[in-house]
């Protein structure tokens, strides 16, 4: 059978871009057991709680939810186990030295399979304070009206 193409969806953490203003963007590999990759393959699994730690130089994926698989037996895995990410040396000591800094953290942003490997997105990651969020959502919408406007005008239907 040939190797799928292409990069699938699995999961997405869209709070994750709401809760923290992202400043740096990596790709892992991640170390699955043959019935997370079943369950992922059936497009199951929760981002929402999950984070990234180091531990003795490597890193660390917690709190990911991947479902057990449904036609798994005993060798089914544990839901929320530790997973391993998968990254180049020089990688993780870049995102080691960004992570020292207080109030930032590292945080799964997608999770999906690119040509047929298991991949996760992590974000080294700001907190935002609630009214951050609100300035954030402002500004957002506000590019989205100018746009509308812009289009509304190249189209000839200016209504003002």
């Amino acid at each position: 059978m040939a190797r799928e193409a292409g990069r699938k969806l699995i999961a997405q953490n869209k709070k994750a871009r709401h809760d923290y203003s992202i400043e740096d963007v990596y790709e892992a590999g991640i170390s699955l057991t043959g019935t997370e990759v079943k369950s992922l393959r059936a497009g199951r699994a929760n981002l929402t709680d999950g984070y990234a730690l180091f531990d003795d130089g490597e890193l660390w994926l917690k709190g990911v939810h991947i479902p057990q698989y449904d036609l798994g037996t005993w060798t089914n895995h544990e839901p929320r186990r530790t997973r391993k990410l998968l990254l180049r040396k020089e990688e993780i000591r870049r995102i080691a030295g960004k992570v020292k800094d207080t109030g930032v953290t590292l945080v799964p942003l997608a999770l999906y399979f690119k040509d047929g490997f298991a991949k996760v997105e992590i974000a080294v990651a700001r907190g935002r304070k609630s009214h951050d969020k609100r300035q954030a959502i402002a500004e957002r919408e506000a590019k989205r009206e100018s746009d509308r406007a812009v289009g509304r005008r190249a189209k000839g239907r200016d209504t003002v």
